[in-house]
């Protein structure tokens, strides 16, 4: 893969491409470098798998666009377990964002 900016956007298609995802939230947390994101994926493809293999799937399918960011967390949900969650949480079910402030890391420039 050419070197290419890596955009919320560009992860976006690529996850709900890649995965079949039904559901993608990607949050820059870099202050818009596009080194550190955080994501919510839902996808049917996670169904019987457990943490580990629903990242290392993720993990695979952004292989080369990994390999240019500097820190990168996903939450990973089937669309079951992300209907439940939101019904619990009113909504609030986004990405995480530990360590940040307003969804940036700490120390970054706007």
């Amino acid at each position: 893969m050419a070197s290419t900016a890596i955009t919320e956007s560009t992860l976006q298609a690529a996850l709900t491409e890649r995965l079949k995802a039904t559901h993608v939230e990607v949050t820059d947390m870099s202050g818009g470098c596009g080194q550190s994101f955080t994501t919510l994926i839902v996808s049917p493809e996670f169904a019987g798998k457990n943490s580990l293999k629903r990242h290392r799937l993720v993990n695979a399918a952004l292989k080369d666009e990994i390999a240019q960011i500097h820190a990168w967390s996903a939450k990973c949900q089937t669309p079951e377990e992300w209907a439940k969650e939101k019904a619990a949480t009113g909504g609030n079910d986004g990405p995480p964002l530990d360590g940040t402030t307003g969804g940036k890391v700490d120390g970054v420039a706007q």
